[in-house]
């Protein structure tokens, strides 16, 4: 495999650039043009958002805008994905440029003229939905890159696949969804993708700047349920049973000492949140069982194996030592999002010209995660940020993504599509 990949990037990087044209200003030509119909686009999609693995009117709305470009399309891919195809006119690589669109259970709380309205069901509730995490920024970046690329056809060496991806934020339960089903459907087999770029919007990183990271950038995400069994009693007489309640406190804070004393965090961070506990019905009893789940967030593929051991061993261990039962169960959401390095290195040039080379950031580890990660196993692949925060705010000021205040400025979104568009030339010089 790594032979292989030293042929790609031998084949790919290595002409003599003598030879080839920089497209770069006719991209900015083309994109400064089109700019108002992505930010059309966007708030278009941000007023109608829909969940995971739900996104019918917005894969049609994608679908729509592609088969007026005149591309090849693919619809229905791992459940409402859709798949434009961009054949240029000259021979070269195939490259994967991925957005994702789907919204989260979130009811959005600001006075935006297109803030979204949307209700539907999650987990048997009804919910407000909003794009909470900016994924209509990402549709509307990418769509304006198929725009602008199709009329340079004639210029584009080799194949792009735009790749438009649901359910990133998780398929419901009892579903498969996101990259890892479009995986597993052969979005990077026909054609064989070279390498997949992907983009997400930050709303802590000022509009017009880019930030990324060679190798390990996102953390990977993995999710754990620890069963509690003790004994029933009354709250009034704790020493004729065996509580759960206290048993679960000690775990938690048992937990945060594997991060706290257990793991090299000069190697790469660790984290491990408790976000739920369930238990009991009344105040003066104590429950027989009680369930808490959480995240994990790591970033070396070794820690995450270690840290998966010193959980169950923390929590069956504790509930030992007092005389109760503890059973825990892990579950992989998404792998590190990874940045291959060589690929990284070769396209750093089309984010300068693409946003200016003083405002293109390198930047620390992230523990959030994204599943693009999946599409690692497949490809080389670089993800990186572009700024969705309004210029001269104080980050600290600015909502978290996930929020009901989450706000992005879509006034650069053309950032996003010129670092598309000149990493689709410059892949094939």
């Amino acid at each position: 495999m790594k032979k292989l990949l030293s042929v790609l990037f031998v084949f790919v990087f290595c002409v003599n650039p003598v030879f080839a044209v920089d497209m770069s200003k006719e991209i900015n030509a083309a994109t400064d043009k089109i700019m108002p119909k992505v930010v059309e686009w966007r708030r278009h999609l941000h007023q109608f958002p829909e969940l995971s693995n739900r996104e019918v009117k917005t894969s049609k709305y994608i679908e729509d805008n592609l088969r007026r470009l005149g591309l090849e399309v693919k619809t229905g891919v791992a459940e409402t994905g859709v798949i434009g195809i961009l054949k240029g006119a000259q021979p070269g690589p195939t490259v994967g440029l991925r957005a994702d669109m789907d919204g989260l259970p979130v009811t959005e709380r600001n006075s935006l003229s297109f803030a979204s309205k949307e209700k539907s069901e999650y987990n048997g509730q009804t919910v407000g939905v909003m794009h909470a995490c900016g994924h209509d920024t990402h549709v509307a970046m990418l769509l304006g890159a198929a725009e602008v690329l199709s009329g340079m056809k004639n210029q584009i060496k080799g194949t792009v696949v735009f790749i438009f991806q649901p359910a990133e934020e998780g398929a419901p339960a009892g579903e498969e969804g996101g990259a890892a089903l479009m995986v597993k459907e052969g979005v990077l087999d026909n054609p064989k993708v070279d390498a997949v770029f992907g983009i997400h919007i930050n709303a802590q990183t000022e509009i017009g700047k880019i930030r990324y990271k060679s190798g390990a950038f996102m953390a990977s995400s993995d999710w754990f349920s620890i069963k509690i069994k003790g004994k029933q009693s009354h709250g009034a007489y704790p020493w004729l049973g065996i509580d759960t309640i206290t048993t679960a406190a000690q775990i938690v804070n048992g937990l945060q000492l594997i991060v706290s004393r257990q793991s090299e965090l000069t190697k790469s961070p660790v984290v491990i949140t408790v976000g739920k506990i369930n238990a009991g019905v009344r105040e003066n009893i104590i429950p027989e069982e009680l369930v808490m789940a959480g995240t994990i967030r790591t970033l070396d593929s070794a820690m995450q194996k270690d840290v998966h051991e010193k959980i169950k061993l923390t929590a069956t261990k504790i509930a030992e030592s007092v005389g109760a039962t503890a059973e825990v169960s892990i579950e992989t959401k998404t792998l590190v999002t990874y940045n291959t390095p060589e690929l990284v290195k070769t396209m750093l040039p089309s984010l300068d010209k693409s946003a200016g080379k003083e405002n293109v950031l390198e930047t620390e580890w992230v523990t959030g995660a994204e599943d693009f990660s999946f599409y690692s196993a497949k490809a080389p692949t670089f993800f990186f940020y572009v700024g969705g925060m309004p210029k001269g705010k104080n980050v600290k000021e600015t909502a978290a993504h996930h929020t009901p205040d989450f706000f992005i400025d879509d006034s650069r979104l053309d950032v996003g599509v010129k670092a598309f568009c000149n990493i689709v030339f410059d892949f094939s010089k």
